[in-house]
């Protein structure tokens, strides 16, 4: 009996630890959870899709924002990123600010062995975003 248990629990760990993509998913949203060094402010809602058509969307927790991208392999780039021009609290515009900047210098993307997809800009930490399950 223990030794079941012990072979389920080691099943249930490994199972958890092969969910983790190994390519970015087209059509597919991310919820951002960290820009660089700062978590996202509460009930702020940060979103990113890459479109199958190069081009790739989200809210930037105020406005709606856009931009063309590129994905070679691990190597990602976005094109001048546009937005909607509703105004929000200061503090959300100025992390809105800070998000759309950071994506304009990313690099290069990977997961992180906890499963985040991790955006790298030019400097300093990355975006890190969870796939949206909802």
């Amino acid at each position: 009996m223990k030794a079941r248990l012990a072979g389920a629990v080691i099943a249930l760990t490994l199972a958890g630890c092969a969910s983790a993509p190994d390519v970015l998913q087209q059509d597919h949203s991310y919820v951002l959870e960290w820009i660089g060094e700062r978590p996202l402010m509460d009930f702020s809602h940060v979103t990113l899709t890459l479109g199958a058509d190069g081009r790739a969307y989200g809210n930037a927790g105020c406005n709606h924002w856009f931009a063309p991208y590129t994905l070679n392999g691990d190597a990602l780039h976005f094109g001048h990123v546009g937005s909607t021009r509703k105004l929000c609290a200061p503090a959300l515009m100025e992390q809105e600010g800070r998000f759309l900047k950071a994506l304009e210098t990313v690099q290069r993307w990977d997961v992180s062995h906890e499963g985040q997809v991790r955006f790298w800009p030019h400097d300093g930490k990355a975006l890190r975003f969870w796939p949206d399950e909802g």
